[in-house]
């Protein structure tokens, strides 16, 4: 087993905190961060900021000049080994002449899947796999997933009473939970790669379904300037062409994909005549480059979802109201008839936001 000194585990710590700089920008790339060290101290480093753009081996390699020659190299992702929008950052490390290079995990892109490593080896460069690789996997779970799965990683947001409910029964719903909450949707918002609703959703809200700088939280506006902001796509599912062009939904920033038999995205139909969710995901991400989903809509889409496996987190806020049962409830019929059946979630964050909660919880699906 490799040891790793401590030094190592906090050059590679300032590699994963650079990555998370580009949580707003790199969509659908994954974050990157490097550092390059000589003789104990930072001679380089730099981020993946934006697809097409170089990445994070360049700038910590162009900031090191000459200091590069011997030095070692701690990169969050493997070194790509691939021509794709800009050369090999493997290459451009073996030009570079560091002695050596620490990865915090492979790559699970069939391009590079180990190729990068390789090509660091073969040009004498000692290499070594596996330091904070668990903090690594958690920088960029859509694009693992889409490269383990060739599908989105999917977050569906739901908000909803402290009872349950999303609406009253006349349908009233504005607002149930805080600005606070309505903000960090904002912030979620901005890192994904795509916003995927319904024509229902879009219609009956005048949704513009945009990313608003002026609404991101203090803390976000901060370290986002607003002439960064980059729109998520909105991808609307459509079946029955209902859309006009005078919706808010086409008349803000960004691109709108519509999904149905006549939409952008042609999609297949289902059994019941409804729209095939996973192969229409599975197009998102093959053909459109979308690797991360956040979904808003109502209980009826929820459940489909829901049913049919294809949610990978489940963002929830709470707010501190009792709306009572004859209310609109929160993900509707998933037609379960035994215990056994039921959908087991697992807790991974529990926040306050202003005096909402934020529950963040994975499904556990049983054929899974």
């Amino acid at each position: 087993m490799t040891q790793f000194s401590a030094q190592d585990y906090a050059m590679m710590s300032r590699a994963i905190h650079l990555a998370r700089q580009g949580n707003y920008t790199t969509a659908p790339n994954p974050k990157v961060g490097c550092v390059i060290t000589r003789n104990g101290e930072i001679v380089g480093e730099g981020l993946h900021y934006r697809a097409g753009e170089p990445h994070a081996e360049v700038h910590a390699w162009r900031m090191a000049g000459e200091k590069a020659v011997g030095a070692t190299a701690y990169v969050t992702l493997e070194p790509c080994s691939h021509y794709g929008r800009t050369p090999p950052c493997a290459e451009g490390l073996i030009k570079a002449k560091v002695g050596k290079v620490i990865c915090a995990m492979t790559d699970p892109n069939p391009l590079v899947a180990g190729r990068g490593i390789k090509m660091l080896q073969d040009a004498g460069i000692e290499v070594q796999v596996g330091l904070l690789e668990q903090d690594a996997i958690a920088l960029n779970p859509p694009f693992l997933t889409q490269m383990q799965t060739g599908m989105p990683f999917v977050q569906l947001k739901m908000a909803a009473s402290i009872d349950g409910q999303t609406a009253l029964a006349n349908g009233e719903s504005k607002w149930i939970t805080s600005p606070q909450a309505r903000q960090d949707v904002q912030d979620y918002r901005a890192k994904a790669c795509a916003i995927l609703s319904t024509s229902k959703t879009v219609i009956e809200d005048n949704a513009s379904l945009n990313v608003r700088w002026d609404d991101l939280p203090q803390s976000t506006q901060a370290k986002y300037p607003q002439d960064q902001l980059r729109q998520p796509t909105r991808v609307i599912l459509d079946r029955q062409s209902q859309l006009s062009s005078e919706l808010k939904l086409f008349n803000c920033e960004g691109d709108v994909l519509t999904v149905g038999p006549n939409g952008d995205v042609v999609a297949p139909v289902d059994a019941n005549n409804l729209i095939d969710l996973r192969a229409t995901f599975a197009t998102l991400a093959k053909d459109h480059g979308i690797n991360h989903l956040w979904v808003e809509a109502g209980a009826t889409l929820a459940a489909s979802l829901i049913k049919q496996g294809l949610v990978d987190e489940i963002v929830l806020y709470i707010a501190p109201k009792l709306m009572g049962s004859d209310g609109r409830g929160l993900f509707g019929q998933l037609g379960l008839e035994s215990m056994a059946e039921v959908i087991d979630l697992e807790f991974k964050h529990v926040t306050q936001v202003g005096p909402d909660l934020r529950l963040v919880v994975t499904p556990k699906y049983k054929d899974k």
